[in-house]
């Protein structure tokens, strides 16, 4: 295998291994070690790639959970935007909850977990969290102002406490939905964020 193809193939591995142990287990409650078994590399090909575990977080941040978030939320409503805006907004949230399986529902959005366990206390990780969050404000706010010179959503709807507004609920009620075994939260924020929608429609 050519050497540049297997480096590669050796980083992803361990920026995905990574994901998935700090998505279940936690950053605080990963360590270096852990990786290193789960991925079965040595200690010499493990730090050829990455110093220390910040780096392989901030990594992490940027090329994984910027995707989850780019794939699920910006990229429909960029992709989508000749649709009706209001239907469009409905769509994207209702269906992200709708498609969560049994693992995503139990331990929450990842991304939202890292800003909740150290997002304030490492500031390594405050910046490129900040990033992902306001691109994904700025796609909505775009969004919501088309619908607004389309006569599609009220003129009077401020954008960023709109975009605001939807991005917080749906956050919220990912990491509230852990500490229950059900989805009624997931049906009550299903009906919520329908009124919401339709009360800044036209």
């Amino acid at each position: 295998m050519d050497q540049k193809l297997k480096s590669a193939n050796t980083k992803k591995l361990i920026l995905e291994t990574s994901f998935e142990m700090f998505y279940e287990n936690g950053f605080n409650y990963t360590s270096i070690p852990d990786i290193m078994k789960k991925t079965k590399l040595t200690k010499g090909a493990f730090y050829h790639h990455f110093k220390n575990k910040l780096e392989i977080g901030k990594k992490v941040i940027e090329k994984i959970l910027t995707k989850r978030i780019h794939n699920g939320f910006i990229a429909p409503l960029i992709e989508e935007k000749q649709k009706n805006i209001p239907e469009l907004l409905h769509y994207v949230f209702t269906q992200r909850i709708k498609s969560f399986s049994d693992k995503e529902k139990a331990l929450g959005c990842p991304a939202n977990n890292l800003i909740n366990e150290i997002g304030c206390s490492v500031h390594d990780f405050r910046i490129p969290l900040q990033n992902l969050m306001n691109a994904w404000h700025k796609v909505l706010v775009q969004t919501i102002n088309i619908g607004i010179k389309r006569n599609e959503i009220k003129k009077d709807i401020d954008p960023n406490s709109a975009a605001t507004m939807l991005i917080c609920s749906f956050e919220g009620t990912r990491g509230i939905r852990k500490i229950y075994d059900n989805d009624k939260l997931f049906t009550n924020y299903l009906k919520a964020v329908k009124s919401l929608i339709k009360s800044i429609s036209i």
